[in-house]
């Protein structure tokens, strides 16, 4: 009987590859266009949600990349009072397989995946839809992929002015003194939503609510304005779509799967604003150069993205490749 092994990999074991802001980037920009040349099979995500008292659900996300020939599974928790207990909102297990085989290849610890890939899509859908000379960058949210949304659109923009703010002060402090630290420039804390978006050029919603609740608001909009919102519960104003020139979102059918609670333009999808007419591309044909992305400087774009199983799969596995080159991870018996 063949020996079947799997590599696992720690955080601690990631942390160690000394894997960089353009590794990720390059990894979800290259599984994005093969989203658009058809070369993924992508699965919209599912939802399991305990009897917890509304503590948090789980998120099971599938994909299959067919250049590298390799399929994968992801279980990331949303929980979004673990910081009480000091632990991430998002924490995450993604397993890799062989689609020949079935064989298991890697248990791959999937927390920093989860937000850095989230970042990542962020800042893609930036590199084609914003503004090239965007120089102000606002940002709700303090938590888990904020971070990456932050660091990763710098490196892209190199921005004149960062905002940021989020519920609690505590929270927003540290969150502005450690990017401060990280991008070497100053970073301004704001107390509300209106002073972080009105006006910025980049907008970003990461939020954390736990009920609907608008804002980010039509009149924070200005010509040539990129907004980015994915927070699990709706962080906008029911109405803002009509002042948006070019919805884009990461995969249509995505968008509408799952609990009809979850997902920043639910409440439109639900009322009817938002409907595939409404829908300019998916960030995939957009990459690919099927269609355009911004064509002039005084549109409104939004981006919705709610996160496919397949930037995950391509992110883990280029670790892995990284962590079989340096001998890096555990491996664990399989039979």
């Amino acid at each position: 009987m063949t020996s079947v092994w799997l590599r696992y990999l720690t955080g601690a074991d990631i942390d160690s590859l000394g894997i960089t802001d353009a590794d990720i980037v390059g990894a979800v920009e290259d599984v994005l266009a093969d989203h658009g040349r058809g070369q993924v099979v992508f699965e919209p995500r599912t939802h399991l949600v305990p009897d917890n008292g509304g503590k948090g659900h789980f998120n099971i996300l599938r994909g299959h990349l067919s250049a590298k020939q390799v399929s994968g599974v992801k279980v990331v928790g949303d929980f979004v009072g673990n910081f009480e207990r000091g632990l991430p909102s998002e924490m995450a297990l993604i397993l890799l397989l062989d689609p020949d085989t079935g064989m298991p290849r890697a248990i791959v610890d999937g927390t920093m995946i989860t937000e850095a890939r989230t970042g990542a899509m962020t800042a893609v859908g930036a590199k084609y839809l914003a503004r090239p000379d965007s120089r102000v960058l606002g940002h709700i949210g303090a938590r888990g992929t904020a971070w990456w949304n932050v660091v990763l659109l710098d490196s892209l923009f190199d921005f004149a002015e960062i905002r940021v703010t989020s519920k609690r002060p505590e929270s927003r402090e540290d969150f502005g003194r450690r990017l401060s630290e990280r991008l070497g420039k100053d970073v301004r804390v704001c107390a509300t939503a209106e002073e972080t978006l009105d006006g910025a050029d980049i907008q970003v919603e990461a939020s954390r609510l736990v009920e609907p609740e608008a804002l980010v608001r039509r009149e924070f909009l200005r010509p040539g304005t990129f907004l980015v919102p994915y927070g699990t519960i709706s962080a906008l104003e029911l109405t803002l779509l009509d002042d948006i020139d070019k919805v884009v979102v990461d995969d249509w059918r995505e968008s509408r799967s799952g609990d009809p609670r979850f997902g920043a333009l639910r409440p439109q999808l639900n009322a009817g604003l938002l409907t595939a007419d409404g829908v300019h591309a998916e960030i995939g044909d957009v990459v690919a150069g099927k269609k355009p992305g911004r064509e002039h400087d005084a549109e409104r774009i939004l981006f919705w993205h709610r996160g496919l199983s397949t930037t995950d799969v391509a992110v883990a596995d280029m670790i892995l490749a990284r962590a079989e080159a340096s001998g890096v991870g555990t491996m664990l018996p399989y039979r």
